[in-house]
């Protein structure tokens, strides 16, 4: 369960570590504002993807459904900084689709927890296969790391892709390309 005093004693304690005057104005109420932050960033701790990809819709189609661009913030769990940009995910319905609202609302799950892009990929396209049941998923992050951005090898604007591949898509190269020509579509 989340600790805001916890958190509060932990940041203080930094603040203290790297030298800092706690009693000075600007850092009076900054353990708060941080505990109260890391409350609503990383609520996807206390939450169940499955719940969002429960409600379906009957679907006689089987054809490829895309939702590209979900944009989403996520906290490495290697340095505790921020890496962030877009999910694109695909499925291939087997007589249900889900609303594509929850699609969104997955991606949030899995991305408000400490977390690696890497794992949050295949978390994504596992819930699809798990819950909603499809012939196959396929799911591709996008994101830029600020652990390599602002420390480290100090390389911005470098982005990482991430794809899980599930079900047809793992079999079939045709159905993946397809994919991957919509995602360089631009009307």
């Amino acid at each position: 369960m989340f600790d805001r005093d916890k958190i509060e004693k932990a940041v203080h304690l930094i603040l203290e570590g790297i030298g800092e005057d706690t009693s000075r104005e600007g850092l009076q109420d900054t353990p708060k504002r941080i505990a109260k932050m890391y409350e609503e960033i990383f609520q996807g701790m206390n939450q169940d993807a499955s719940e969002h990809l429960t409600k379906t819709f009957s679907s006689t189609g089987s054809d490829m459904v895309i939702e590209r661009d979900i944009v989403f913030y996520s906290m490495c769990e290697h340095h505790f900084m921020p890496f962030y940009g877009k999910a694109h995910i695909a499925y291939i319905p087997d007589g249900k689709v889900v609303g594509l609202s929850k699609l969104a609302r997955t991606v949030e799950v899995y991305a408000k927890r400490p977390q690696i892009q890497e794992q949050m990929t295949a978390q994504i396209a596992d819930a699809l296969m798990n819950v909603l049941a499809p012939k196959g998923a396929l799911v591709m992050i996008e994101a830029e790391h600020m652990c390599m951005t602002m420390r480290g090898v100090k390389k911005p604007g470098s982005k990482t892709i991430s794809i899980a591949k599930r079900g047809v898509f793992e079999k079939d190269e045709q159905l993946t390309n397809t994919f991957f020509r919509m995602m360089n579509y631009h009307e």
